[in-house]
């Protein structure tokens, strides 16, 4: 994936690819809290693919195409920074909030919040620039809508 999101990088005039890019980052973090606690569920990953289809408007297929090239490159992750930066560049804060939200949403659609999970949500909430109160918020709207 990160090779992916270099080749995308080196061409910023094309919008159609900072889109993809964009989306790619998106992808790679909602993935980075499914893998947090080492287990992942077909019920995440169902998840993540109901996020991507909603937010982004993607079609199935393109979504399951991000979501598997996005397993295949886990282990060359070299961390979040990356994906956040490529977020910063493009979102403001009530898109930010969105993914925070999305992202606790996840960590909570197994009725067991992991300590790895709660941390890579907050460490990406802070290389957003996601306020603690917003962060809070997030972590509560997501409650209620798992609650639901």
């Amino acid at each position: 994936m990160l090779e992916k999101l270099l080749r995308l990088v080196k061409d910023p005039d094309d919008a159609p690819n900072q889109e993809r890019l964009v989306v790619l980052a998106a992808a790679a973090l909602l993935l980075e809290v499914a893998w947090a606690d080492h287990d992942i569920t077909d019920e995440e990953l169902d998840l993540i693919r109901n996020q991507l289809c909603r937010q982004f408007h993607l079609s199935a297929d393109d979504v399951s195409s991000i979501v598997t090239e996005s397993k295949q490159h886990h282990e060359e992750s070299v961390g979040v920074h990356s994906y956040t930066r490529t977020i910063n560049g493009a979102w403001d804060e009530p898109r930010k909030f969105n993914l925070i939200v999305a992202l606790w949403q996840l960590a909570l659609s197994d009725d067991e919040l992991n300590r790895y999970e709660e941390h890579i949500i907050r460490r990406i909430a802070e290389l957003l620039y996601v306020s603690h109160d917003r962060f809070i918020a997030a972590k509560l709207r997501a409650k209620r809508g798992v609650e639901n």
